[in-house]
């Protein structure tokens, strides 16, 4: 079956200020949208990863893009290429989420190596390739392919849902 994929984050924020005589507004309506077909190259992806985890407290673990996941169908799951990462942190976690380094291997597509990801509870982050764009968030098997997920805090767990979607070639 074809993976068919619409991703966008939409704003919409309304400003305003009372003057002497009159009320100044400011109004900023912007989205950004990416539309991928099925397939491989720019504009297309056939790959998707999706999941929702717990970690226990302190815990944490290592999401191999090139070798250990598996989709919902049951099928496992390799990325060359990632175009879309979506990643948020329940809102009812005590503790922070923090995503990034492995310390080796580290998914350099995302963030420059070492570098890290903190979602308070609730926030959310997103990135996503234009559909213009056929490189996306490159993957290389065993030396840029993980992203380690980690609960910041001891004494309780915490949830986190992750969506990536992708390209096989």
């Amino acid at each position: 079956m074809p993976l068919i994929t619409d991703i966008g984050v939409s704003v919409s924020a309304k400003n305003s200020k009372a003057n002497d005589f009159t009320t100044s507004y400011d109004e900023l309506a912007r989205r950004y949208a990416v539309h991928l077909d099925s397939g491989t190259g720019a504009g297309r992806a056939d790959r998707i990863f999706h999941d929702q985890r717990t970690l226990a407290a302190s815990a944490n673990e290592t999401l191999d893009l090139a070798g250990t996941l598996t989709d919902n169908l049951g099928v496992a799951t390799v990325f060359a290429r990632v175009k879309a990462i979506i990643i948020q942190a329940a809102a009812a976690n005590a503790n922070n989420v923090v995503v990034g380094a492995n310390g080796s291997a580290d998914f350099v597509g995302l963030l420059n190596a070492a570098g890290t990801i903190t979602l308070r509870p609730g926030m959310w982050f997103a990135a996503a390739a234009s559909s213009a764009d056929a490189t996306g968030m490159a993957v290389t098997a065993t030396t840029a392919d993980l992203i380690k997920v980690a609960n910041g805090g001891a004494g309780t767990s915490v949830t986190y849902d992750i969506i990536v979607i992708g390209s096989s070639v």
